[in-house]
């Protein structure tokens, strides 16, 4: 069963236009499907609505996040540098940070989003298995007071 978006999450969504709302959405369900039980750490930030997945609300234990944007989405896995790329499919030049940018709803099905999930969720020793509930403590961890939004989302 899908876990509920809190209203906090709700809220900061609904600056971006419906597709995007909904990309960012169905991108929430496969993470947390992949990752449960797990942390939610909202961040409204400067360019964009940050959304980070871990083992706690720390970010350090965070696994990966979702970037939302007004023309994408990206999954980003918080140690991607290192993680392994068989597939070519991350993007980023960062010592770290490494992303898969999601653009239309098809992008969701693609078979490296759930493997590079599993992948990362392993290599950060968060271990699950599948009998433990679907299970996700959301925080809102940071409102930034003044953002700057590629897409010429100006909230304050």
């Amino acid at each position: 069963m899908p876990v509920k978006p809190s209203k906090d999450l709700l809220k900061f969504l609904t600056h971006f236009d419906p597709q995007i709302r909904k990309l960012a959405l169905a991108l929430r369900g496969v993470v947390i499907e992949e990752l449960s039980p797990c942390y939610e750490n909202i961040y409204d930030a400067y360019n964009a609505l940050a959304i980070g997945y871990g083992t706690s609300e720390h970010l350090r234990d965070c696994i990966c996040h979702i970037a939302v944007y007004g023309a994408h989405v990206n999954l980003g896995f918080n140690e991607g540098a290192t993680l392994g790329d068989p597939k070519k499919v991350l993007r980023g030049t960062g010592n770290h940070v490494r992303h898969i940018t999601i653009k239309v709803p098809d992008d969701l099905t693609r078979s490296e989003l759930r493997e590079y999930l599993r992948r990362a969720r392993r290599k950060s020793g968060h271990a699950i298995t599948r009998e433990q509930a679907i299970k996700v403590v959301s925080m809102v961890k940071k409102i930034y007071p003044v953002r700057r939004r590629p897409d010429g989302i100006h909230r304050s």
